[in-house]
């Protein structure tokens, strides 16, 4: 004879396989393809492409020759140091915006529509945005010298093609401070502001209710939205290829430039480049997700 018991967890196991039913579908579509592409890149950057003559699987010598050249490691930094600064700067002017539209003020409507608006604008057009605006011949710098602040456009600070990246920095805070102002905005929305006012009542100042009741209910929108614009900033493209430097490029460009060479047997190599990326971004990631974690549990919530 079932219990209520016994019913309840019958139920709940049909629910779950229900679920997990409706998302086969989906998740074999997401195994051929991502899984597939991640399995062969693997298997390319140890030595496996037999439609280039290479068949010297497993061999290690792509990541050997990778790792042990200098201009890898410069690179390595370039690629994070875009990535992380942009990073930081979207996080801290997203909660900014966020927490500015939860209060009212004159033109919050026509706000809360223009703020969302770099969302629906491609990275290229940004990038495109980026040179009018800030080249040397740009909008800013005849704007400056029109008004006398400099003598000529070309006396403006050079902002584009360096390697103190402004120029890829500010496309990547222009398109993803939206989305991390979104995202901070819905849990804000979601947790409302009875906490912060009762810690006022107790005598709480603006930056106690701040640190001690607001960062801890938001903390998970900063999490979730920190790992999908860094996972996007390492292994970004077209703004470094365009707006960077030169030499040393980012990872993303060079393996770029190892799949346009003209020896085709380069892509092993590029491979190399593409799974050192994909291996970096995700110890980093990890990292950052299991000190996530530990915080959770440390105050406990989970």
């Amino acid at each position: 004879m079932s219990t209520p018991k016994t019913t309840e967890l019958a139920r709940h196991r049909k629910e779950r396989m229900w679920m997990w039913v409706q998302l086969m579908p989906v998740l074999a579509v997401l195994s051929v393809l991502f899984g597939g592409a991640l399995i062969l890149a693997v298997m390319q950057s140890l030595g496996f492409a037999p439609w280039f003559g290479v068949n010297t699987f497993p061999d290690l010598s792509y990541f050997n020759a990778l790792w042990g050249n200098w201009s890898f490691w410069q690179s390595l930094a370039l690629t994070l140091y875009y990535a992380i600064v942009s990073t930081v700067i979207a996080l801290v002017m997203g909660i900014l915006l966020a927490l500015a539209l939860i209060r009212m003020f004159p033109g919050k409507s026509l706000y809360k529509y223009l703020y969302k608006l770099p969302l629906m604008i491609p990275y290229t057009v940004g990038i495109a945005l980026a040179v009018i605006m800030l080249g040397n011949g740009g909008m800013i710098s005849r704007i400056s010298a029109f008004v006398g602040l400099i003598g000529d456009p070309s006396e403006f600070p050079q902002i584009l093609k360096t390697h103190y990246g402004w120029g890829i920095i500010a496309v990547y805070v222009w398109k993803q401070t939206p989305f991390v102002t979104l995202t901070i905005y819905a849990v804000l929305l979601g947790v409302g502001r009875e906490t912060e006012e009762a810690a006022a009542i107790l005598g709480a100042n603006k930056r106690q209710i701040f640190f001690q009741v607001t960062l801890p209910q938001i903390l998970p929108g900063i999490v979730s939205s920190t790992l999908i614009i860094f996972a996007f900033n390492i292994g970004a493209f077209e703004a470094p290829f365009i707006l960077g430097g030169g030499f040393p490029d980012t990872l993303p460009v060079v393996a770029w430039r190892y799949f346009n060479d003209a020896d085709y047997t380069l892509q092993l190599q590029g491979m190399a480049v593409v799974v050192s990326i994909a291996v970096i971004a995700s110890v980093i990631l990890y990292s950052y997700l299991a000190f996530y974690r530990r915080y959770e549990r440390r105050i406990g919530r989970n």
